[in-house]
Order: structure tokens, then C-alpha cells, then sequence
């Protein structure tokens, strides 16, 4: 069996080879991480443009409610309106 042996110069070379190593994989994940960030700004960008779209869409919703009343009104209105224009033609086209 033989022994190799190791110098302390082999050693730090090994650990700034793996300090190296680890440096390289944060500096990968950080660079995804911006893009993600960057992404995901762009998606919010996008998200509060269509809010403002939705919430011009929407603001007149509250008038509606006084449409209901006022449709009420309109077909007691057409009843009344239709009975006339029965009574008017009655018998209206028949010979006598």
C-alpha cells in the first residue's frame, strides 16, 4: 500500500477549488433570481395596466342598481300603453 502524501499548499488549493466551485453556483442563482424578479415585474406591470382597464369597465356598475326601479315603472307604463292600442283596435279590420 502506498501513501501519497498531501502537502498544506495541496489542500488550500483544494478548498479554493471548491470555494471557486461555489462561488460560480451562487453567482448562476443570483442571476436567475433577477431574471425571475425582472419577469415577474413585467407581469405586474401588465397585471395593474389591466386592473386599470377592468376598473374603467366597472365603474359605472353602481348606476345600474337604479335601473331595476325605473324598469318597474317602464313596463307598468307598456301594459297600460298596450291596453290602449287594444282598445283602439278592436274590431279593426273585420267587415261588418
Amino acid at each position: 500500500m502506498t501513501v501519497v502524501a498531501v502537502s498544506g499548499d495541496t489542500y488550500w488549493t483544494i478548498a479554493l477549488a471548491i470555494g471557486l466551485g461555489a462561488a460560480v453556483v451562487v453567482a448562476v442563482l443570483l442571476v436567475l433570481l433577477v431574471l425571475n424578479v425582472a419577469k415577474i415585474q413585467r407581469s405586474v406591470e401588465n397585471l395593474l395596466e389591466t386592473a386599470g382597464k377592468v376598473g374603467a369597465n366597472t365603474a359605472s356598475i353602481p348606476q345600474l342598481e337604479a335601473t331595476a326601479p325605473v324598469l318597474a315603472l317602464i313596463v307598468e307604463e307598456a301594459v297600460v300603453q298596450d291596453g290602449y292600442m287594444n282598445a283602439l283596435t278592436d274590431g279593426f279590420g273585420t267587415t261588418p
